[in-house]
């Protein structure tokens, strides 16, 4: 293909994603990953590059960014099904796929559409040509560097999308230049493990970590910013897979406070004068999931864009696995596990009355209104009574609000802020990570709650975390229009600041480091509680028991945990999961 065609082409693909955030049709030619020419050399589009073309110029950085982001696209899906059906709190029902059914029970994927690592290569190797081209010298006649924030973008990507594939495949080839002949593709490449990887870009993206992300402005009421997966976020989780405990902290709150982001006061709670407990207000999933609005959103940080036509190649089918609707002929694939609905049951919702006194839900109240009001804020079922859509009767009519929009959503700040309460817990902190969860944090909280419960040494690293009480205001009963922060757990559960049964675990144990080691591992219980609770379906539940689990060298802990998520134990999957090398898929050469 002549150059100048072939960029015509890549110029009308770009032009497609900025209009219409749809997929693109960029031109290449092949690469996927391992040591084997139909893996590393296959016939399909892996590659975007033309003949020698140089990153020279301002229009390359948007015709590739929107490849690359091409390719993000192809592995949107899978990031959210492979954390999500592998954990604890969703079932399959009977209309399920097989492909489905294989990932949920661990059994040998082969020829499985959602174990196809090349896609992961496909987007690394698109990242890989442009860290090499990109000409980050350069400058505009501004004086203004062209490509320095499109290149700390890409090595992001680049990082995001290795952390995911090592702990989906546990081994890993590692490719940090661009395969695009042959006889590179059949080269043997070294295998990297979880350590390798998070050390690598640890020290890849620590450099570039300030540069603001590109922006390309508002693209149908969608802040372009959101493409982005943040730097210190990242950092973040690679310090936190890798044990790097106050690491992990300083980077989670980097982010926090270099975007001056508190937690929003936001929540699901019964009506203050309704005695019945029969309604409720909801801000917390209008919050969560619905904005992905320039002006609309404090709580998403990172969404990949999805086509709104299916025959596109890139169209989200979360929709149609999560909920009934006309595509799937009313059969959704994905709903609760009894594990999830029982936790959630199982929380004290805490209430403040219009008499001004903090009461407990009473416990004879029926299932759905019970403690923790988030699973009933995004989980709607017709409870197997028959409805009328379109014409239509339906039975066991059943939505999960959380994917109600057409793009794929990564990465919420109220992560963040659990991300940093679980860092600051096995730092030796477990008091600090507990105010996260319980009112929410302030100077105030950490002045009063916090450094007084350790030695001076440590006092001048806890106040290095910074949360102006004017920047960051306690919510209260009052709800006055400035309150912005309080404790996650507030945000189904009632007002878990005045929870009497909400408190920070203590025990009998004299010993000082086996007590302090008690606290921590029982917090960082009611932290994966947390997670659950926030963010079901979100595709981020089987890592996180994945973590525990490593940490804690206990695989028995992961096994039993995804083994009940039915109620009683899956013997089957229990055994099997006891041993570390089932968690993972097979890496397939295909």
């Amino acid at each position: 293909m002549k150059k100048k065609e072939a960029n015509d082409q890549i110029r009308s693909a770009c032009r497609r994603l900025l209009a219409l955030l749809a997929p693109l049709a960029c031109v290449g030619v092949g690469g996927g990953l391992a040591s084997c020419d139909d893996f590393l050399y296959g016939e399909s589009d892996q590659v975007i590059f033309v003949d020698d073309h140089e990153l020279d110029s301002d229009a390359d950085t948007l015709f590739n960014i929107a490849g690359i982001m091409n390719k993000m696209q192809a592995i949107g899906d899978r990031t959210i099904l492979l954390g999500e059906l592998r954990g604890d709190l969703v079932t399959l029902t009977s209309d399920a796929a097989a492909d489905l059914r294989q990932i949920a029970e661990f059994t040998d994927p082969t020829g499985n559409r959602y174990n196809q690592p090349r896609d992961y290569y496909a987007v690394i190797n698109n990242c890989n040509y442009f860290l090499a081209h990109a000409d980050t010298a350069l400058r505009n006649n501004r004086n203004e560097y062209i490509f320095m924030k499109e290149y700390a973008a890409v090595k992001v990507f680049r990082a995001w999308t290795y952390l995911q594939l090592v702990l989906n495949y546990r081994q890993v080839p590692f490719i940090t230049e661009p395969i695009l002949t042959q006889e590179q593709s059949e080269q043997d490449y070294e295998q990297y493990d979880l350590r390798q990887v998070c050390d690598y870009f640890i020290r890849d993206i620590t450099p570039i970590a300030d540069v603001e992300t590109p922006d390309f402005s508002s693209i149908r009421n969608t802040d372009s910013k959101f493409f982005y997966y943040p730097a210190y976020v990242l950092l973040g989780d690679l310090y936190l897979w890798s044990g790097d405990y106050r690491r992990a902290a300083e980077s989670y709150y980097q982010y926090i406070n270099k975007r001056n982001r508190p937690i929003g006061a936001m929540a699901v709670r019964f009506t203050r004068e309704d005695n019945r407990w029969l309604t409720y207000e909801d801000t917390w999933s209008l919050m969560s999931f619905y904005m992905e609005s320039a002006y609309g959103s404090s709580e998403l940080i990172t969404m990949i864009p999805g086509d709104s036509i299916p025959s596109e190649g890139n169209y989200s089918e979360l929709r149609d696995l999560f909920n009934t609707n006309e595509n799937n002929d009313y059969r959704h694939s994905i709903e609760p596990s009894k594990s999830l609905i029982n936790l959630s049951a199982a929380q004290k919702y805490c209430h403040y009355t219009s008499g001004g006194e903090y009461v407990l839900a009473p416990e004879n109240l029926t299932e759905n209104r019970s403690g923790d009001l988030r699973l009933k804020a995004v989980y709607l079922t017709s409870d197997n009574v028959s409805q009328m859509v379109g014409g239509k009767t339906i039975t066991n009519y059943s939505v999960i609000l959380k994917y109600a929009t057409r793009n794929i959503h990564l990465l919420r700040l109220t992560m963040v802020y659990l991300r940093l309460a679980e860092a600051l817990n096995r730092a030796g902190f477990p008091r600090f990570a507990f105010q996260i969860l319980k009112q929410g944090a302030n100077n105030s909280v950490i002045e009063s709650e916090v450094v007084p419960y350790y030695s001076p040494e440590h006092a001048a690293w806890l106040r290095s975390f910074n949360f102006p009480n004017t920047s960051y205001v306690l919510e209260t009963p009052a709800g006055e229009t400035t309150e912005n922060t309080n404790g996650i757990h507030s945000h189904g559960s009632g007002y878990s600041v005045g929870n009497p049964t909400y408190v920070l675990p203590d025990s009998a144990i004299t010993d000082s480091l086996q007590h302090l080691q008690y606290q921590i591992e029982r917090v960082e219980d009611l932290i994966m509680d947390e997670e659950a609770l926030e963010f079901a379906f979100e595709g981020h539940r089987f890592y996180d028991l994945m973590r525990i689990a490593l940490r804690r060298s206990e695989p028995a802990w992961l096994a039993d945990k995804v083994a009940r998520r039915n109620g009683s134990r899956d013997d089957r999957l229990y055994n099997l999961l006891k041993t570390e090398n089932n968690w993972f898929l097979r890496f397939i050469e295909n």
